[in-house]
């Protein structure tokens, strides 16, 4: 288990539901920081990161590199940044990279990986899993180099959690074996570890027994951590040397990001608190299911469900005062750490069951009295 001190702040405080407010599971990003991040915040020590560095940053820097086993570290505004980084590292134009379908590099960074990186994604279907590829398919995909016209494949990008998956886990054992498998075929590997502590918690071991043998791994402080804002990207000295350079060719060089940093660091203090976060998923997919609904079982915090009618479906919910989004077609439900055992319970009730009795909502008002519009279905990316 990741070792850490679980500290509880009023902001996070058990409170029961409010009859009177939505109840969001739209992502773990919409935590809001507590009161102990934002007295960090006002007090951290800082400096000109671009100039001559921030000390609170390269405090968090260096606790984060620790944590997933590598060199050095970078702090970056988000983790789409993070990303790029280290795909402009390792391929470029004229370069192929491998991921798994659906991986957040792949659909959720606005084709970043092709437009700015000038790699050519190449999908791998899950044939180990959801969210997991098998060695012999990494191999397969990679190849032989072939003529000088053809695409010669560079890297491979992982994710664990995988998000569209439904924030399964890749283990240790699978892990090394992918990563053996590229670096026979002389791939680089990134890991897109956005929700990596996710991970590490719900099968208590250290985040960097999920990073072994990756040349970089970038990781988050705003999804389910509860920072407001930042991610990492790690590697060794020199990766991260390069790394400064391509942060602030890409804007991202902040002047006293300590201010931010300081949320991270009491972030990392509450890594073992997602163990909350996975038994409200467990406890929500099953009230679903009990009531009908085809919920799936969660390794993580995240919960999928296969419904006939998406609109509808987000409809309804948002009506009830749920919010939720859509991903791949199915409704995502994330727990995370604003939301209570009564927030979960509450939810439960307002959903009820799938075919739902007794006379339904007045048109264009929601079961909490407040008009509702019709829900844009807009898939959920982080």
């Amino acid at each position: 288990m990741v070792e850490s001190a679980i500290v509880r702040t009023p902001s996070r405080s058990r409170r029961a539901a409010s009859a009177d407010r939505p109840i969001d599971f739209r992502s773990d990003t919409v935590t809001r920081p507590t009161k102990q991040m934002r007295a960090a915040m006002a007090a951290a020590e800082v400096g000109d990161d671009v100039l001559d560095g921030d000390p609170t940053t390269r405090e968090l820097e260096e606790r984060v590199a620790d944590l997933v086993g590598a060199p050095a570290a970078l702090w970056t505004p988000s983790g789409t940044m993070a990303n790029l980084i280290a795909l402009m590292s390792h391929v470029g134009r004229g370069d192929a990279f491998l991921a798994p379908a659906g991986s957040h590099v792949l659909d959720d960074e606005l084709g970043t990986a092709a437009w700015l990186a000038g790699g050519m994604p190449r999908p791998l279907e899950h044939d180990a899993g959801p969210g997991r590829v098998s060695p012999a398919a990494v191999r397969r995909a990679a190849g032989d180099p072939g003529p000088y016209f053809a695409l010669r494949t560079k890297l491979l990008c992982l994710e664990n959690t995988h998000n569209h998956a439904g924030g399964v886990i890749t283990p240790p054992e699978q892990h090394a074996a992918v990563v053996a498998a590229a670096r026979g075929a002389k791939l680089a590997v990134h890991l897109d570890g956005a929700r990596l502590w996710h991970a590490a918690v719900a099968l208590g071991v250290p985040p960097a027994a999920l990073t072994v043998g990756v040349d970089t791994v970038s990781v988050c402080l705003s999804k389910g951590l509860g920072a407001p804002a930042g991610s990492l990207v790690a590697g060794s000295v020199e990766f991260v040397e390069q790394a400064r350079r391509l942060r602030k060719m890409l804007g991202g060089g902040m002047r006293q990001s300590g201010v931010l940093a300081a949320a991270g660091l009491v972030a990392l203090d509450n890594i073992d608190r997602l163990a909350e976060d996975h038994e409200r998923a467990r406890t929500l997919a099953a009230g679903l299911r009990e009531r009908g609904w085809q919920a799936s079982v969660p390794e993580t915090n995240t919960v999928l469900v296969s419904v006939a009618d998406l609109r509808g479906t987000l409809q309804r919910f948002a009506e009830a005062g749920v919010l939720v989004a859509p991903m791949g077609g199915k409704v995502r439900l994330v727990t995370h750490a604003d939301l209570t055992d009564g927030d979960v319970k509450e939810a439960l009730n307002r959903i009820g069951a799938v075919d739902r009795g007794g006379r339904p909502p007045s048109p264009g008002r929601s079961l909490l009295g407040r008009p509702v519009r019709a829900t844009p279905v807009r898939p959920a990316g982080n």
